[in-house]
């Protein structure tokens, strides 16, 4: 039955995406909570632009679990077509989201880099919000990536793949961290760039995730065609006789 959505139950199917998608939103305001906290207290742009991204996740969780309990209601009078797209629509306002997020955090890393100097303070609570960040990360995408595949759901997907990259970028962060705190202690100066290089790592991790997508979640509402079924229909169409 799995990738079978028409074999389900719509209440059923619409409870468990609401179900894992919640769970989703609770995870997500600990940890943009926790990162917010660690980043003003150690001065981190790394650690402030993982929360702004966290927090963003937050935001993009929000409209992910209202957008799938819109979605798989039945076609309407007002909604001939069903309301499946609205699960796209919610994938595509994540995105300029996360856009604005990236420009914020370059622009502050370029500002770190160049122009100003902040004081990076590593704490044991800094590694400890981030790592426990990392492991909730790895949990909830695993959890609504399963769903995701199981009712074919691009919003759940989408949050799945967020936070699957956003592992890679939490472990950026940390060995920032790590290398601010050995330049601390053995006084090399030039590890206090470690910081706003992470941020802007961070900051392209999620240039490629919107630009990701962007793509599909745009061909998706605006219908378009899989790459090269168009040749794959007419190589068929011209095989047959009296064509």
């Amino acid at each position: 039955m799995s990738g079978t959505p028409a074999l389900y139950s719509p209440n059923a199917m619409r409870a468990e995406k609401r179900a894992v998608a919640g769970n989703s939103v609770a995870a997500a305001v600990l940890v943009t909570a926790g990162k917010i906290v660690v980043g003003v207290t150690t001065g981190s742009l790394g650690i402030l632009s993982e929360a702004a991204h966290s927090a963003l996740d937050l935001i993009a969780a929000l409209l992910t679990y209202f957008s799938v309990g819109v979605s798989d209601k039945p076609a309407d009078a007002d909604h001939q077509y069903g309301h499946g797209k609205i699960e796209n629509f919610s994938a595509f306002v994540e995105t300029g989201l996360l856009l604005l997020a990236c420009a914020w955090v370059i622009y502050e890393a370029v500002m770190r880099l160049f122009y100003r100097h902040v004081e990076v303070e590593p704490s044991l609570w800094a590694f400890a919000v981030m790592l426990i960040s990392m492991a909730v990360d790895w949990w909830r995408s695993r959890a609504l990536g399963r769903i995701a595949t199981k009712y074919e759901s691009q919003a759940l997907e989408a949050d799945a793949l967020h936070f699957s990259t956003d592992i890679w970028s939490s472990g950026v962060v940390v060995l920032s961290l790590a290398l601010t705190l050995l330049g601390r202690i053995y006084g090399l100066n030039w590890l206090r760039v470690a910081d706003p290089i992470a941020a802007l790592f961070v900051a392209g991790v999620i240039v490629s995730v919107s630009w990701r997508l962007a793509r599909r979640t745009t061909d998706a509402l605006l219908d378009a065609a899989p790459a090269g079924v168009r040749a794959q229909i007419t190589d068929a169409v011209s095989r047959v006789d009296g064509v």
